[in-house]
């Protein structure tokens, strides 16, 4: 499967704004965000005036990476989003707010969403007593994510995260047990709750021509 294997801080610069891609170093002066607030490259400097496709793909972009998500199945999600009840932007960010990579994230089981999926992908993760290897498993209301028992490195490594990511706060749809390492899903995900700016409008406008 093709995946982004450069560097995390280019595309928080490429963005303008944190994605939180590298884990602590993000809250850190040596984020490269603050360091050097304008695009990568040579004409990075440059003041360049957008148009309005420029505008809309730019967000897309934005999310796509933030979830660290490829392009065909970042349209698949807004093909469901689309075909679903209520606003589709919002039907958009719940679904990837809900992704089970994400929600280690945001419990603070993992540094970044990067750590996460491979966490879910060495079998560390259970969900509801079954091990899930799938980091865009969708977790639902009432759900129970807890590290495998077994999983004595797994389980240092989020010990380690929790730690270091104490003062980070817990989404209120979240509920975590930092003692038995374990999360509940308390309900569905909000717009409100991811705590980023997102104009998910944008995205479906480009979709949407």
């Amino acid at each position: 499967m093709a995946r982004y294997t450069g560097p995390s801080c280019r595309l928080c610069r490429r963005e303008g704004m944190k994605l939180f891609l590298k884990g602590t170093k993000c809250y850190t002066p040596k984020c490269p965000v603050d360091k050097r607030a304008f695009p990568p490259g040579q004409h990075g400097q440059l003041r360049v005036r957008l148009s309005d496709y420029g505008i809309q793909l730019r967000e897309k972009q934005k999310v796509k990476r933030m979830y660290g998500v490829l392009e065909r199945q970042f349209r698949r999600y807004f093909g469901i989003a689309q075909k679903s009840r209520g606003v589709t932007g919002q039907q958009l960010l719940t679904m990837l707010e809900s992704r089970l990579d994400n929600v280690l994230y945001r419990a603070g089981f993992a540094r970044s969403r990067a750590a996460s999926r491979q966490l879910v992908r060495h079998r560390a993760i259970a969900v509801n007593g079954q091990v899930v290897d799938i980091p865009s498993y969708l977790v639902r209301g009432s759900d129970v994510v807890q590290v495998v028992p077994s999983r004595a490195r797994a389980a240092t490594q989020v010990k380690a995260a929790l730690d270091q990511l104490k003062d980070r706060p817990v989404p209120p749809w979240l509920q975590v047990d930092a003692g038995q390492l374990k999360a509940v899903v308390q309900r569905s995900p909000q717009k409100d709750d991811i705590g980023l700016p997102i104009q998910e409008q944008l995205v479906v406008e480009l979709y949407s021509k």
